[in-house]
């Protein structure tokens, strides 16, 4: 990395210093807890259906949904409203009008939605499991219990709901999880595992895994309630999906400093939630249990039900997609009481610690760097992504346009500010691009990553890596860290009030982590006045270089030392660096199944989640960790990645890529068939897929082929020793 080196971080804590030495911290006692026998009250059959210790008394509701004027999977829009307009929110105050608002963008956020891209024929509500297309608009009557787990403060307010459908059948009782990827709320991870267990005839266990979609304006103290209605702070108590910890003094003092800031959840919780990603996905099925008997349970001779449907008599499938999928991995493997019988997941985000033993090699290529903390690679491509946009083998990226607004030069200034403080060495502006992406493949991205790092600019890794660093430090809004925070901006980037109208419908429309429906990343320390992060001019180098001083404030923070001078940090930044590396520690996963059924389906072109550093990884230590027989399953799907939504609406997507969404289907069918019928999972392998190609024509099942029982050997995923050997 120019004059630095890449260094570990010196942490004075047991915990980083555990981390270094490569422990995992859910195998460790001390470790994220497992629940309680009383907190996850695991009721048998017979025993009273008591309401979990974790939910807050009062916080429960449940309503009845026709499947005609309103449904569980589509609000009532069908799969025709579902691709139509956005639903009117006449009266932003109206929770049932938000919910709508909300399924209408979680379901569009996660698919492509174009019939040429395989909805309505490959999958969407009228596309049953098994592949057949019906002529129906798939809308599902049933149940839908909503409650809150909390600690008694009211500051982490994790959401958690159930769905029931009318056809659930007692004597052939599932239950599927369905955490919410990224930080969305509730209904995040409805037309991922939601659809795929509702039409199943399983009950769907959510959880906005306590990140959600809670805004907090500070400057006009509202924040969003449990249902989403707009509220004062102060009027909704701890009804707050989220509220800033500021007092009234300090919340003054710093829309004083920073006039028209946000504040966010998953950023600002100080409670870095992905440490209890897992745990709350276990709260979802514990609650779902009980939403099951208390819909089908025996009557108690005191009033309330008996339990009929336990642990022992009902399937239970954990799943999810992204985040949701790494937490349906954490939550198997923190299982204490054998609540999860399998797991299906897709392009899971998963923290591994390192496994040196370890080697991962694809094709002719070994890797040399592999397994990195999501932290650690985010910030490392928040630095050169946009310079190494510029390279040939880059230039050419669907989409690739996005790094020229708002600034056309800012790509080349971004290369130039790298050389000058010697982070790049090339003296041309093309060997700084080729040198830049140079090094993110070097650094574990595959090529097959080359044409995507432009749109992962543009719309996540900032965003992503100003998110995460302030979760897992604990960092309240008030302390900027690094120099950025949340507004909304003007058409130049300057920072301006909230707009009433976005900030009203933020539950329905956001996605919990800006930039979302108005409200933008801003770096607060831009030369001038504060500015859209893609627009700051770093006062170290007086270029608008998208903000590289912050970039490199975040990557020196995670490096324990300043990337720039090579020297270890001192002071607020040391002690800000060691809050978190303690937070990075929290969120490691081991790898350890507990032998349990899973499937991993992952995109090789994921530029987000990149595999070697994501299910490859996970998949590589397990193999190597496991105890006895390992049942996990991985496969790897060529020409997919990350945002399935991006397919056909992003320019160039839609003639090379297919949607990853059809193998986490044919997963959780899979992971069905083998629980309850005994059909053995498929081996690990690679899927090959055949993109649309030029004038992306339809889609069809030739572009997409099957995950076969018995795939050829030069298709098969296998540990030779310690090596993890990918085909080509």
């Amino acid at each position: 990395m120019g004059k630095s080196k890449q260094a570990l971080p010196h942490r004075a804590s047991w915990a980083a210093f555990a981390m270094l030495l490569g422990f995992s911290f859910t195998a460790m006692p001390w470790a994220v807890p497992a629940l309680a026998d009383e907190q996850l009250n695991v009721g048998m059959a017979g025993t009273r259906n008591e309401f979990p210790d974790f939910l807050v008394p009062g916080s429960l509701t449940a309503k009845h949904y026709d499947g005609v004027s309103d449904d569980l999977l589509t609000a009532g829009l069908g799969k025709t409203g579902l691709r139509g307009a956005e639903p009117l929110v006449a009266d932003p105050q109206d929770a049932s009008q938000l919910r709508r608002l909300a399924i209408w963008t979680n379901y569009r956020a996660l698919l492509d939605i174009v019939p040429a891209g395989g909805y309505g024929s490959l999958y969407g509500p009228n596309v049953e499991n098994d592949g057949t297309i019906t002529s129906g608009e798939g809308k599902i009557p049933g149940w839908e219990y909503i409650a809150v787990a909390d600690d008694g403060t009211g500051r982490r307010n994790v959401t958690v709901m159930v769905q029931i459908p009318d056809r659930f059948d007692p004597g052939t009782a599932c239950i599927v999880t369905a955490t919410s990827s990224g930080s969305r709320g509730i209904y995040g991870a409805i037309s991922a595992a939601g659809e795929w267990g509702l039409k199943q005839g399983c009950a769907v266990a959510y959880t906005d895994k306590g990140t959600g979609n809670g805004l907090d304006d500070l400057t006009a103290n509202l924040v969003n309630r449990i249902d989403g209605r707009l509220a004062d702070a102060q009027v909704a108590g701890k009804d707050s999906l989220f509220t800033a910890n500021l007092t009234d003094a300090k919340r003054a003092s710093f829309n004083a400093a920073t006039p028209n800031r946000f504040a966010y959840k998953h950023a600002h919780s100080q409670q870095n939630p992905e440490r209890d990603w897992g745990r709350n996905t276990l709260q979802a099925v514990v609650f779902a249990f009980h939403a099951l008997n208390d819909r089908f349970g025996t009557p108690a001779p005191q009033g309330g039900k008996r339990i009929t449907l336990d642990r022992r008599n009902t399937l239970v499938i954990a799943s999810g997609a992204s985040n949701g999928g790494g937490a349906g991995l954490a939550a198997a493997e923190q299982d204490q009481h054998n609540l999860i019988d399998g797991v299906a997941v897709g392009e899971p985000n998963v923290n591994t610690p390192a496994e040196e033993r370890l080697t991962i090699r694809q094709g002719a290529t070994t890797f040399p760097v592999f397994g990195r903390a999501l932290i650690d690679y985010f910030t490392y491509a928040n630095l050169y992504q946009p310079c190494a946009a510029l390279d040939p083998r880059a230039a050419t990226a669907p989409s690739a346009f996005f790094l020229g607004i708002p600034n056309t030069l800012g790509a080349a200034n971004r290369c130039a500010a790298l050389k000058g403080n010697g982070l790049l060495t090339a003296g041309t502006l093309a060997g700084q691009a080729a040198e830049a992406l140079d090094k993110l493949r070097a650094y574990g991205y595959l090529p097959e990553s080359d044409l995507l790092h432009p749109t992962m600019y543009r719309f996540a890794t900032n965003a992503i890596v100003m998110t995460y660093a302030n979760a897992y430090g604990r960092f309240g809004v008030a302390e900027n860290l690094c120099g950025f925070s949340f507004a909304n901006t003007s058409a130049v980037g300057v920072v301006i009030p909230p707009n009433p109208v976005l900030e009203e419908r933020i539950f329905g429309r956001g996605n919990g982590v800006p930039p979302t429906s108005g409200v933008s990343v801003v770096y607060n320390d831009s030369a001038g006045g504060p500015l859209l992060d893609l627009r700051g001019v770093s006062p170290s180098t007086g270029l608008a270089d998208f903000s590289l001083d912050g970039a490199i404030c975040h990557r020196s923070l995670f490096e324990g030392r300043d990337i720039v001078t090579g020297l270890p940090l001192s002071g607020a930044l040391w002690e800000a660096s060691d809050r978190l590396h303690d937070g990075l520690f929290e969120v490691q996963l081991s790898a350890r199944l507990k032998d349990t059924p899973t499937i991993i389906v992952h995109g090789r072109s994921d530029t987000l989640v990149p595999v070697n550093h994501g299910s490859r990884a996970y998949y590589g230590k397990n193999q190597l960790t496991a105890k006895g027989a390992t049942q996990l399953r991985y496969i790897e799907v060529t020409n997919a990645q990350h945002f399935d939504a991006f397919i056909d609406s992003l320019p160039g997507y839609n003639t090379l890529y297919v949607p990853l969404h059809v193998y986490l289907q044919r997963a959780l069918t899979a992971m069905y068939d083998h629980l309850k019928k005994g059909t053995p999972l498929p081996p690990s392998q690679v899927v090959r897929t055949t993109p649309r190609g030029a004038g992306a024509p339809p889609i069809s099942p030739a572009n997409v082929p099957p995950i076969l029982a018995n795939p050829p050997a030069g298709d098969l995923i296998v540990m030779e020793k310690r090596t993890l050997v990918i085909p080509d």
